[in-house]
């Protein structure tokens, strides 16, 4: 279990690093599959049929659909993840250094008993929303913003499984729903912004006029 988290957590990383599309696209398509893969453990371990049904939507939103709907915006635009970022690479590693270095400390350690087995899980978790959350801040294109969003969702999603916060099956049914809708309309709002203004960088955009 801690291997698989400690996985995740790298993924994240490198999705601060990453350069091409593609990777970043392939990070978050290993991410999904290990949450989906927890999730099938989980409803093997409780012999649970809904939760199996639930651990399938997942990897198969997650997993194959969202991957292939941003793989197509890249497709169509011909989207580069040059990634500008605000802060440059070394920069980003210490700040990533610091965000992992203050998830681990005595002030978030209250966390760790949530996971009486082993309390680093949760706080890990913890790691990697905060971590996810500064891949939105730090890049300033749109597209790397949208996987940042969909890292932090699977980084929720990790938490919970490993506090024991499941909710029923009906209602993560209905957050995959929620996200796939999420997904398309996201997709699409990204490729009209892109054929408008032929840029996805942010911070350009604050310049933008009305004609």
């Amino acid at each position: 279990m801690y291997v698989l988290e400690v996985a995740l957590f790298a993924s994240v990383i490198f999705l601060h690093l990453a350069k091409k599309s593609s990777l970043a696209v392939t990070l978050y398509v290993g991410q999904s599959i290990i949450i989906a893969g927890l999730l099938f453990y989980s409803a093997f371990r409780d012999a649970s049929l809904s939760l199996a049904l639930t651990a399938f939507a997942v990897l198969a939103v997650k997993a194959v659909v969202a991957p292939y709907f941003i793989r197509r915006l890249i497709a169509a635009h011909e989207l580069k993840f040059t990634a500008s970022t605000y802060l440059n690479a070394p920069m980003t590693l210490l700040a990533l250094a610091v965000i992992t270095a203050f998830s681990f400390s005595d002030l978030l350690k209250p966390f760790a008993v949530m996971n009486a087995a082993n309390g680093a899980l949760p706080i890990l978790a913890i790691a990697m929303m905060f971590a996810s959350v500064f891949l939105i801040v730090n890049h300033k294109d749109a597209l790397s913003q949208m996987i940042g969003i969909l890292s932090l969702e699977n980084s929720i999603v990790l938490f919970a499984f490993v506090t024991g916060l499941e909710q029923a099956p009906s209602l993560e049914l209905g957050i995959i729903f929620d996200l796939l809708v999420w997904i398309l309309i996201a997709t699409i709002f990204i490729s009209m912004v892109y054929r408008r203004f032929g840029t996805l960088d942010v911070s350009e955009m604050k310049n933008l006029k009305e004609e």
